[in-house]
């Protein structure tokens, strides 16, 4: 008999307590090992294979139920012989880079073959997979179901409104699990909304009123050629007269919003043309830029091999000079047509959409894309020059206090999409985030000057982009790369020890780990700030409705006085502030943002402080903050005497 110390029956815990306390991890592989609860045993999911599926599987889409947002799906999938089969819904999805596949939008699965009912059972330890048994003597299966878009942001991201829609094919479909994606063949169909029309990189087939059908393509060029439709829609020619087809398909809101000038459009085809001269070659036949002017369809940015999709602001064309939130995207996404489509890093190179990835390169793929992407902004005229001169002072100002390095190496936000899935955060400068987009352009621009200097501006990044991805034109079969072919690249355009070089930026944590802004100071400019924000950066936060004083007394707000963001270490932090909280008044007047920057101001006096009423749910409190130091926003400043590495980086590209 086992006793039960006295003190333990004192505090009330059973035995059974005891035992769990006492060995958790024997328990849970108890458990684990125990069969789940289910009418029969879950057959093991097939491995993938690299061989041909039998047959095409058809899936029909039919997108006409605007008002409640439905796409209505019927997917005919053959099959060879009976037995168990299981099915997967896409759970990795490429350019998302973790296991984001939104499988609660998925509804109503039925299955049959011959007309009868067939059961299926999701698999309890990878619920994305679905179990079921093929009856004697049926040739295919036919599963209904729907997808069901968001009504509302707060559900997830919209893909249907009254005057446009996006279809993402991996959202609407379940394929067979032991094979290859791209061994897979796929014939979708669309039934559009009456009057609409649509852009993407999949080959028209046939048409007949309302309903479209596409050229079969495998399984993984579907999922990279996704759908914008519109009844407010407009195509323009990019690349009038050139090699392969590269074009515009804009969506909008309204129908004014599709007006663009003379001069905006040859902006957008001199991108294509700073893109040719970047790379030299193509690994596409032709390109779709999908484009949604909208406020109501879920905001997105994501590259595909032939295609992207891309959401502006609806006022992208008519608002030109007050909107440059999204003057990059494009360029971004395009960019990706090279760098993380065609050249992909290697442990992203999975057999389909079940497979987890690694994402321990997205600092080329994405920090490398990052750099370009707002590099040919500038070479186009998306940006001017200072405009993009300006937005780097601002990345530059926001890695240099990203306290965050004292604990996280950039290296390891690389798994940030697979450990937050980008969920919003908190403290987003200590805790960091997908830190290897910007701070990775950081790094690159490093690369860029150092390659400038050690050969006297004879070679430049740009070399490495022709000779790592500028090769094989018309290829377009994913050419995967390593860290190891990065670096052997980067030494064949100058010898320098580029491994220790990257690794040092990369992994560099603790009290003396620093941002890297050697290029900035290579390049021939240093950051510096100002007690006026620069004209980008008023023009950006007045069209972000937010107010930055990051770099004064620690914090951002955004409408109605709300704290958006605290700087980790701030003065602001200090006083006990934190995101979510309300500034009521200022120094006993009532808040707005130019009677903050007054306070700021006045608070020059050793003698003055900042005062602050702040409300916090249901309590209010008063705050001092003992800052001195004036305003500050972060510019470029010249540093005299040395090379304008910089200003020659963002100059267009002649040939």
């Amino acid at each position: 008999m086992l006793m039960i110390p006295s003190r333990l029956s004192a505090l009330g815990l059973s035995l059974g307590l005891l035992l769990v306390s006492a060995a958790p991890a024997a328990l849970a592989q108890q458990a684990s090992a125990a069969p789940p609860a289910l009418a029969a045993p879950l057959p093991a999911i097939p491995a993938a294979r690299d061989v041909a599926y039998p047959g095409v599987i058809t899936l029909d889409i039919d997108a006409t139920n605007l008002a409640q947002h439905i796409f209505a799906i019927t997917e005919t999938i053959p099959v060879a012989q009976p037995g168990p089969m299981t099915l997967f819904f896409p759970e990795w999805l490429p350019g998302n880079h973790g296991p984001v596949g939104p499988i609660t939008q998925l509804a109503g699965i039925e299955i049959t073959a011959n007309g009868q009912r067939v059961e299926w059972v999701r698999d309890t330890l990878s619920p994305f997979a679905y179990h079921l048994t093929v009856p004697t003597g049926a040739t295919g299966l036919t599963v209904t179901m729907e997808h069901l878009s968001p009504t509302s942001g707060n559900q997830g991201r919209v893909t249907m409104t009254p005057e446009m829609l996006n279809i993402q094919w991996e959202k609407m479909l379940l394929y067979p699990a032991g094979h290859w994606s791209r061994n897979i063949m796929v014939q979708p169909t669309v039934k559009f909304p009456t009057g609409w029309r649509f852009g993407t990189a999949l080959e028209p087939e046939t048409k007949t009123g309302d309903l479209q059908t596409f050229k079969p393509v495998n399984l993984e060029i579907l999922v990279d050629s996704p759908v914008f439709a519109g009844l407010h829609y407009r195509q323009i020619d990019l690349n009038p007269g050139g090699r392969s087809p590269v074009r515009a398909n804009f969506v909008a809101d309204e129908a004014k919003n599709l007006e663009a000038t003379d001069e905006q459009i040859q902006i957008l085809r001199n991108l294509v043309d700073q893109m040719d001269r970047l790379y030299g070659a193509r690994h596409f036949d032709h390109y779709d830029f999908l484009i949604a002017m909208t406020d109501k369809l879920g905001g997105i940015g994501l590259e595909h091999h032939r295609s992207s999709e891309n959401s502006v602001d609806p006022e992208f064309f008519t608002g030109w000079a007050t909107h440059l939130g999204d003057r990059d995207l494009l360029s971004h996404e395009m960019n990706h047509s090279w760098d993380g489509k065609w050249r992909r890093p290697a442990d992203q190179l999975v057999p389909n959409f079940n497979g987890p990835m690694q994402n321990s390169l997205l600092w080329v793929y994405e920090g490398q894309t990052q750099y370009y992407g707002q590099v040919v902004a500038a070479r186009s005229g998306l940006l001017t020059k200072d405009q993009a001169m300006e937005s780097l002072a601002m990345t530059a100002a926001t890695y240099d206090a990203r306290v965050g390095r004292q604990w996280r190496a950039l290296q390891d936000t690389t798994n940030d999409p697979i450990i937050s899935q980008r969920r919003p955060k908190g403290w987003l400068s200590w805790q960091r985030d997908e830190d290897y987009y910007s701070e990775g352009q950081l790094i690159w621009l490093d690369v860029d000057t150092t390659i400038r200097e050690k050969t006297g501006g004879r070679k430049s990044l740009d070399d490495f982009a022709k000779a790592f991805y500028g090769v094989q034109d018309g290829s377009f079969e994913p050419a995967p790369y390593t860290f190891e072919d990065v670096v052997a690249a980067l030494n064949g355009v100058v010898a320098n020890d580029w491994a220790t070089f990257l690794r040092t930026r990369l992994d560099a944590t603790g009290p003396d780990a620093h941002a890297p802004l050697d290029g900035l100071t290579r390049g021939g400019w240093r950051l510096a700030y100002g007690e006026t924000p620069t004209a980008y950066q008023k023009t950006l936060l007045a069209e972000l409705k937010r107010n930055d004083f990051t770099y004064s007394l620690g914090f951002q707000t955004g409408e109605n006085n709300a704290i958006r963001s605290v700087q980790w270490g701030s003065p602001a932090f200090d006083a006990g502030l934190a995101p979510g909280m309300e500034i009521v008044a200022v120094n006993g007047q009532a808040s707005n943002p130019d009677r903050l920057a007054a306070a700021v101001t006045a608070a020059k006096d050793p003698a003055v402080s900042v005062t602050l009423i702040v409300k916090d749910g249901d309590q209010y409190k008063t705050v001092a903050l003992p800052y001195h130091d004036g305003l500050r926003y972060p510019r470029l400043e010249r540093i005299e005497g040395t090379p304008d590495r910089l200003g020659d980086i963002l100059t267009p590209r002649k040939r």
